[in-house]
C-alpha cells in the first residue's frame, strides 16, 4: 500500500513558521499583516473556503477584513472595491474569492488587483514572473503541492513528471514549479489522445482536472508518486478526488489523500503569501531567507 502524503502534517508546519513570522513583523514593526477577503455573491462552498481561511488567519495572527456581499456586485461595483482596497495601506493583501457571479469578468478583476497585494499569485504580472523564472507570488495550490513534496523528500531532478489539468490556478503554474526544478514534464488534460498512454509514464503523477475519478489504478505507473487535487462531491455525498484512491494506491509508492491532502496546503500557503507581501510592503524582509529552489537560465 502506498505512503500517505499527509498535507494536514505539513500545512501545520507550514503555518508554525508563519505564526512565528507574523510575530516577529509585529514585534519589529508594530503592523499586523492584513488580508482584506472579498466575497460576491452566496455560492455555499465559496463561504466555507472563506470560513476556513478566516479561522485560519486568526490561528496565525493575521488580521482580516470582509467585504462580503451575498446579492452579488456588478462590474464596475467590484472593480471600484478592488481599487479602494488597492489603495488603502492597511491593506497588505486582497483575496477574491473565485468563482464570481454571473455578469462579472474574473480576468479583469483579477488584473485589477495590485501585484504586490495579490496573495493568490493570479496577477498576469505575477505569473509572468514565474514564467520567467522569477517568481514573486506564487499560486498557493501549486505552490503547497511542492511544499508537500520536499516535505517527504520526493527527488525531482530528472523525474518524469506529468500534469494532468492546464488551468492558470494549478496546471500551468506547477508545470513552470516543475520545470524549475528539473523535472521532465508532459501537460495533459481531458481531451488529451491516450490520456493513460502518458499517466502511465509518469514518475510524479500531479492531477488537477476536475473530474471525478479520471484517473483509475490501470493509469498509474507502478511505483509512481500521486498527487491528487481535485475535490469533488458524488450524489452519493462522498467526498472524492480526480484519482480513484483505491485502485491507485495499489500502485503508487505514495498518494496524496482527499480530504487531507492537497487541500489543506492551499490555505496555508495563502497565509505564507499574506505574510510575504505584507513584510514586501513594510520593506522587511524575512530575517532567514529561503535558498532559492530553481535556477534560471539552464537549459
Amino acid at each position: 500500500m502506498a505512503q500517505i502524503l499527509d498535507g494536514k502534517v505539513v500545512a501545520q508546519k507550514v503555518l508554525a513558521e508563519v505564526k512565528a513570522g507574523v510575530s516577529a513583523l509585529k514585534s519589529g514593526s508594530g503592523v499586523t499583516p492584513t488580508l482584506a477577503v472579498v466575497l460576491a455573491g452566496d455560492f455555499p462552498p465559496s463561504k466555507i473556503y472563506i470560513a476556513n481561511k478566516k479561522r485560519m488567519a486568526a490561528e496565525v495572527g493575521i488580521a482580516s477584513r470582509d467585504f462580503l456581499y451575498p446579492g452579488g456586485l456588478s462590474q464596475p461595483e467590484l472593480l471600484a472595491l478592488l481599487g479602494r482596497l488597492n489603495a488603502d495601506p492597511g491593506v497588505h493583501g486582497i483575496l477574491l474569492q473565485l468563482p464570481l457571479p454571473g455578469g462579472c469578468n474574473e480576468d479583469e478583476a483579477i488584473a485589477a488587483i495590485a501585484p504586490e497585494k495579490d496573495v493568490d499569485g493570479f496577477h498576469p504580472m505575477n505569473l509572468g514572473h514565474l514564467l520567467a523564472g522569477a517568481p514573486t507570488v506564487l499560486p498557493c495550490t501549486p505552490a503547497g503541492i511542492m511544499e508537500i513534496l520536499d516535505h517527504y523528500g520526493v527527488e525531482l531532478k530528472g523525474a518524469e513528471a506529468v500534469v494532468v489539468g492546464r488551468s492558470r490556478i494549478v496546471g500551468k503554474p506547477l508545470a513552470q514549479l516543475l520545470l524549475a526544478r528539473h523535472a521532465t514534464v508532459t501537460m495533459c488534460h481531458t481531451r488529451t489522445r491516450d490520456l493513460a498512454a502518458h499517466t502511465r509514464r509518469a514518475e510524479i503523477l500531479c492531477v488537477a482536472a476536475g473530474r471525478p475519478q479520471v484517473i483509475t489504478g490501470d493509469m498509474v505507473r507502478e511505483g509512481a508518486v500521486v498527487v491528487d487535487v481535485g475535490m469533488n462531491r458524488l450524489e452519493s455525498g462522498k467526498l472524492v478526488g480526480d484519482v480513484e484512491f483505491e485502485t491507485a494506491a495499489k500502485r503508487a509508492r505514495a498518494i496524496t489523500p482527499v480530504p487531507g491532502g492537497v487541500g489543506p496546503m492551499t490555505v496555508a500557503m495563502l497565509m505564507k503569501n499574506t505574510l510575504q507581501v505584507a513584510r514586501r510592503q513594510l520593506g522587511t524582509p524575512s530575517p532567514q531567507p529561503s535558498p532559492p529552489r530553481w535556477e534560471r537560465g539552464k537549459s
